[in-house]
């Protein structure tokens, strides 16, 4: 169904689906919609899900909500998987608006994949399951902010697995996604990527470990080798202070915390999970269902509403 009025790029709305019905999704989802007025530049902010649920969660109109027929009760700090059907309706449905060209791009709440592979839902997360319900190949996620964009290589895998996750052809894949969506979603002419090595001092020429010697920095010889604007492997410990982001823009990193610990010192509430590689803009704000304070008015929506605006500066970036 046609949830626009204009057929105009820039006044394509920006989708929010609800997330996880029990937890801060909801709320802040509403609170963002309420604080922006329920409008972003051009873009109408809509919101997908349980038209009832929602509802209760503030005041909204009833054409800011794109509904799903299966329906959802909250029950704060309560997940249940009876609830699984409208979460992953909410999703599916508004990946298919913007599949379609009727929304410029999708902003997720958080899930709780816990409750939903209860049910027949069996994809490790919301990344896999975008990248299914659009056929792309490989989905990368970037953290992003004013201040800093990393993408990690490897993410929810155990430390002691982290060596034997990194190969040349991932991090040369990896890279040219990041580089790519740095032109096409952020506007950056002649993106500069550095990339961290794995060990202390980059690996101190093979002294304190060999990756960066025998793998990260031939896939990097490879990436110039294409036309690529790459540094590295860089020290992790030295490429975060502020001269040293000035000179890239994003950095690959080879594991989660790696990645994730300079951009939440950094911008905690700024911080949004982009999802590269898509056919579609897919953000979400970096936190998660938050059951411990759903409820009670003490979600914080910033992240969110940073998650929404960065979605709207990828979608007039991809319009021009």
């Amino acid at each position: 169904m046609p949830i626009s009025n204009s057929a105009e790029a820039d006044a394509a709305p920006i989708l929010v689906t609800m997330g996880e019905p029990a937890g801060i999704g909801p709320e802040v989802a509403v609170a963002a919609f309420e604080q922006l007025g329920g409008q972003i530049g051009k873009r109408p902010l809509r919101l997908v899900g349980d038209a009832d649920m929602l509802g209760g969660c503030g005041a909204l109109p009833r054409d800011a909500i794109v509904p799903t027929r299966a329906r959802a009760m909250r029950a704060p700090g309560r997940p249940d998987a009876k609830n699984a059907a409208a979460t992953v309706e909410a999703i599916t449905l508004a990946v298919g608006l913007a599949m379609k060209g009727e929304a410029a791009a999708v902003v997720t709440a958080p899930i709780n994949k816990a409750a939903l592979m209860q049910t027949v839902f069996r994809f490790p997360g919301h990344t896999d399951y975008l990248a299914h319900l659009t056929g792309a190949p490989r989905a990368v996620m970037m953290l992003a902010s004013d201040a800093l964009r990393v993408v990690p290589l490897t993410v929810h895998i155990p430390i002691a697995d982290v060596p034997r996750a990194i190969d040349a052809a991932s991090i040369i894949e990896t890279a040219e996604i990041t580089l790519a969506a740095l032109k096409r979603d952020f506007a950056v002419a002649g993106p500069r990527l550095a990339v961290a090595g794995l060990n202390p001092h980059a690996g101190e020429d093979g002294v304190l470990g060999r990756e960066e010697t025998d793998i990260i920095a031939p896939a990097i010889a490879e990436l110039r080798r294409r036309g690529h604007i790459v540094l590295g492997p860089l020290p992790s410990d030295t490429m975060f202070h502020a001269e040293a982001r000035a000179r890239y823009d994003a950095a690959l990193c080879m594991y989660h915390d790696q990645a994730l610990i300079p951009i939440k010192t950094l911008s905690f509430w700024q911080g949004v999970n982009v999802t590269l590689g898509l056919p579609i803009i897919r953000t979400s704000p970096d936190h998660g269902t938050g059951f411990d304070i759903a409820g009670k008015g003490l979600a914080d929506p910033r992240s969110m509403i940073a998650a929404i605006r960065m979605a709207a500066t990828m979608a007039d970036a991809r319009a021009r």
